[in-house]
């Protein structure tokens, strides 16, 4: 018969692993002859990795009959801490959020609070203990930096501790040692304090009408939304202008935000501030927050966030291969380079309502990404994509339902410095 003796709730061992997190354990088990760690494992169907951190142990460990030992559960034990969201927990862990939220019976709309415990299913070969440091495994699109950011200890540290700079490359499957908590009491950061939108000023510029213009081609002109330009005008969309005729132009003031460091940009809001930054027609850089690849673009449309196109093929070369290769509609943290300002942001690269061989502004049998047909949102030609793609800024929301992308909020929140 297995010797496993179950625990009560409060006699319950926790063995600290990272942070705020622990494994919970199910009971104990006393060694008997011939036993091994790997024979315990297929006993009680455990991860041989999850029995060994449980005890502190390695593959060379000798076992003495008799000695108990711990027998884990399938779940870590998370202590929730200012600034957390189930998105940002889940991806500290390389799970799903449907993962997590169905382990911890919440749901999509569920709130979670600081000290709460939320269970996260292990998983098999992710992390191993011992008494100075965790092993980590390295997976696809971990960078160190990333790796760094999950644990919360400085990368220079990170890099320290496993014999690497700045330049060296990791590869899936190796194993990264991470401080213990000992060790990194003194490494988690602060939450930094937001800073403050910028004052944002507006003056008038006076346009004389050409022929062939309206309302909407001079929006575009200068690089705003139509309908500000109605409202200071005091007209509607069907106001007919005639040629001589003085509009006014509201033009914009925001004054240059304050970051969190050299390598963060400003957390601008997309309603108050960053639209005007950031006008249509503007051609910008866009660098990848993790990698620092980069490619050209330009904001061609967009009212809730910025529709933007590459400029060139070889652009959009560049953008694939930060995106493994191929489009996606994953967000990533980026910050828009653009008059030598550079703007927190979130970027998805999944071209879609447009048709690279028609005319862009008019209708089109076919748009991209099953948008069928309708006015054809490809404007620049020779790019190789058919439509634009999304990048957001602070507030801005989707057009679909005009409501916040969380995770996009959360990108941003990244590239701004305000999450580390």
């Amino acid at each position: 018969m297995v010797n496993l003796k179950k625990k009560v709730l409060a006699g319950a061992l926790v063995l600290s692993i990272i942070g705020s997190s622990s494994i919970a354990f199910a009971g104990t088990y006393k060694v008997q002859a011939g036993d091994s760690y790997w024979k315990i494992s297929q006993k009680f169907d455990v991860d041989i990795n999850k029995l060994l951190s449980a005890n502190g142990a390695n593959e060379n460990t000798m076992l003495q009959i008799g000695k108990e030992i711990i027998i884990p559960e399938e779940y870590e034990y998370y202590t929730v801490m200012s600034g957390d969201t189930p998105w940002l927990i889940s991806q500290k862990y390389d799970i799903s959020l449907n993962e997590l939220l169905a382990a911890n019976n919440l749901s999509q709309s569920s709130y979670i609070y600081v000290g709460q415990k939320l269970k996260i299913p292990l998983k098999q070969n992710s992390v191993s203990v011992n008494q100075e440091y965790t092993l980590y495994t390295v997976k696809s699109g971990d960078t160190p930096w990333i790796i760094s950011n999950k644990f919360r200890i400085s990368l220079d540290k990170l890099l320290s501790i496993n014999n690497l700079n700045h330049n060296s490359v990791i590869y899936i499957g190796q194993k990264i040692k991470i401080p213990t908590l000992q060790q990194n009491t003194t490494t988690v950061p602060e939450k930094p304090v937001i800073p403050e939108q910028p004052t944002v000023t507006v003056t008038y510029k006076v346009h004389t009408v050409q022929k062939g213009e309206n309302f909407w081609s001079i929006s575009n002109n200068y690089g705003i939304q139509v309908n500000e330009l109605l409202k200071a005008n005091n007209a509607t969309s069907n106001t007919v202008l005639s040629i001589g005729d003085k509009i006014k132009i509201p033009v914009y003031n925001v004054p240059v935000m304050k970051t969190l460091g050299e390598k963060y940009g400003e957390y601008l809001d997309w309603w108050k501030c960053a639209q005007y930054v950031i006008p249509i027609g503007a051609e910008f850089k866009v660098i990848d927050f993790y990698t620092g690849k980069s490619f050209m673009a330009k904001r061609t449309t967009g009212a809730n966030h910025a529709d933007v196109e590459t400029l060139t093929a070889q652009d959009t070369a560049k953008m694939k291969e930060i995106w493994g290769g191929s489009f996606s509609w994953k967000q990533r943290p980026a910050i828009i380079e653009y008059n030598g300002r550079r703007i927190a942001a979130s970027v998805s690269s999944m071209p879609h309502a447009g048709n690279e061989n028609a005319p862009g502004g008019v209708y089109t049998s076919w748009r991209s990404d099953g948008y069928g047909p309708g006015l054809n949102f490809d404007y620049v030609k020779g790019n190789n994509i058919n439509g634009h793609f999304d990048i957001h800024f602070l507030n801005s929301t989707r057009h679909k339902d005009g409501q916040i992308d969380e995770t996009h909020q959360e990108n941003i929140k990244i590239s701004a410095g305000i999450i580390k």
